[in-house]
């Protein structure tokens, strides 16, 4: 009997990536197939995103092509947490599940799908490091689940459930596998990057008969260990503002871990962010990013932020501008904000309309072009460290330390040839604009 086929369409964040990664994964151990089409498929599966209105569109659309083009379609993911939202839309759907639920989703495939794969020792379906959806040259890891913050315009805790973190040694065994099967960057990802091992009183674990703490510091020194004088780039996502970073940014610029911190600071108005149920103490993250910058002068900071929150008024904005203005950040992304159903910011008063939030939308990201314009422009003539994510006959594109990809900016290298697809390599700006740089090798 041929393998059947399974078709696999993952949406939304890289955690979501990552348990599609997981899934693929536990397929093909079990013998399935996996394929790019509707048509080759003889199932297919959708992971979905439900983190705002835009994103539970996108996978009802999604479910509903599945259904129109193949007709077996199994959905798991953050917006199967609540299944009648699915079946309500798409009753014919053949299981629902929600995130993170692995042994549901093959379960189902396998209840719809039974296949029992030939037993062929010579035969290994699957690479150590398991499937993945990145580039070979990087991978995204995964320290945690869930989040114990209750922001009152966030439903991941309801759809993911409080912190529930890895054990260290668990995660750096994985990231050693990672590194020898080739790859040359991690990324670090959770909903909460820095609450790591919070759940676990920070328990000790063991990896090759060294201690390692379920501890974001300790991961960090354990993770910038890895591979000696070869060692991967490490790169820090979501990271809440604990106090306890600030102990990380002297490893970033002892070039343990990438001098990167993704940290969404969300607004800066402390009015806002006291409605928001986040840290509201703007002169005092001022001083700290100073601080940062003074500990580890090539440190990029990126962050996000929501615009034309409930109550937000034009001077709730202008402290907004006045942060970014005065910390000077380096990437920033921002949307406007978009009522989620079971958000508790959705009963607050003062909704702003839609023309006013784009309007200011387009003011703050005004701003920060003008900002990040300035900043690259004084790479110019620099020497920097650049990873190569593609080559053709004209050139390379790269990314540098300062660049997570597809959220950052590239770096583009004319006439570079000679290097593969992961390399890092020195090369000279010559050239910038609001989000790129020019280089030579």
């Amino acid at each position: 009997m041929l393998a059947p086929k399974i078709g696999f369409i993952s949406l939304g964040c890289p955690k979501a990536l990552v348990d599609s990664e997981l899934i693929l994964t536990e397929l093909r151990t079990n013998g399935y197939e996996i394929v790019p089409s509707y048509q080759d498929a003889d199932m297919v599966v959708v992971n979905t995103c439900g983190f705002i209105d835009s994103a539970k569109k996108e996978s009802l659309d999604t479910i509903g092509e599945a259904l129109h083009e193949n007709g077996k379609v199994i959905v798991t993911g953050c917006m199967g947490a609540n299944a009648t939202d699915i079946t309500d839309i798409h009753p014919s759907v053949l299981d629902v599940s929600g995130p993170h639920a692995y042994a549901q989703v093959l379960g189902a495939v396998q209840e719809h799908l039974p296949y029992k794969a030939p037993y062929n020792p010579h035969l290994d379906l699957v690479p150590p490091q398991g499937i993945k959806l990145t580039p070979r040259h990087y991978a995204y890891l995964k320290i945690s689940e869930g989040c114990n913050h209750r922001c009152s315009f966030c439903i991941i805790p309801s759809m993911r459930g409080d912190l529930v973190s890895r054990p260290a040694n668990e995660v750096v065994a994985e990231a050693e596998g990672l590194v020898k099967s080739g790859v040359n960057e991690l990324l670090v990802i959770s909903q909460d990057t820095s609450a790591y091992g919070v759940d676990t009183k920070y328990r000790t674990t063991f990896h090759k008969g060294q201690p390692v703490r379920t501890k974001m510091i300790d991961l960090c020194h354990a993770l910038g260990d890895i591979g000696g004088e070869q060692s991967p780039w490490v790169r820090l996502h979501y990271v809440y503002p604990y106090p306890h970073v600030d102990d990380i940014i002297p490893l970033m610029a002892e070039d343990k871990i990438l001098p990167y911190l993704d940290i969404p600071f969300q607004h800066g108005s402390p009015k806002v962010l006291k409605a928001m149920k986040r840290p509201g103490a703007i002169h005092n993250t001022l001083n700290r990013i100073k601080t940062w910058r003074e500990i580890c002068p090539d440190i990029t900071i990126r962050s996000t932020f929501i615009v034309g929150f409930p109550g937000e008024t034009d001077d709730d904005f202008k402290q907004l501008l006045e942060f970014i203005d005065e910390a000077q950040l380096d990437r920033v992304g921002a949307f406007t904000y978009s009522p989620v159903e079971g958000a508790p910011a959705n009963a607050l008063e003062g909704h702003v309309p839609d023309e006013l939030k784009e309007q200011r939308l387009a003011e703050f990201m005004g701003l920060q072009a003008k900002i990040s314009t300035d900043k690259l422009s004084k790479k110019v003539g620099k020497t920097i460290d650049v990873i190569i994510d593609e080559v053709d006959g004209e050139g390379a594109v790269a990314r540098s330390k300062a660049d997570a990809p597809e959220i950052d900016g590239l770096v583009y290298i004319n006439g570079e040839t000679e290097h593969s697809v992961g390399d890092i390599i020195s090369v000279t700006v010559h050239a910038s604009d609001e989000h790129d740089l020019w280089a030579n090798s």
